[in-house]
């Protein structure tokens, strides 16, 4: 939980991505974060939780369905969105925060 508050805390966008392994949508959403990393780089930091190992965290952010991903800045949440996105809008949206 402290790696976590740490890790949004960045000065650039933290993506965040609630998954479960058991989630279909969740498994398609693999191969779309690597092309966001690999068009942004180190503009983003992407980080996966599984929620069904931290479900204190996917409570506190009051999860109900995966994947759901949010946008953190500084500490902040920018951003929250759930179900399957392109690669093209997830860059869209995290350049919104750049």
């Amino acid at each position: 939980m402290s790696k976590f508050s740490e890790i949004i805390h960045q000065e650039k966008p933290v993506l965040v991505d609630f998954f479960a392994e058991w989630c279909g949508p969740c498994k398609m959403m693999s191969p779309i974060l690597k092309q966001v990393k690999d068009v942004l780089g180190d503009k983003v930091s992407i980080i996966k939780i599984n929620v069904d190992k931290n479900q204190s965290l996917a409570s506190k952010y009051q999860v109900r369905g995966v994947p759901t991903f949010m946008v953190f800045k500084e500490g902040k949440q920018l951003w929250r969105q759930s179900g399957v996105l392109q690669t093209k809008e997830l860059v869209e949206i995290i350049k919104r925060f750049s």
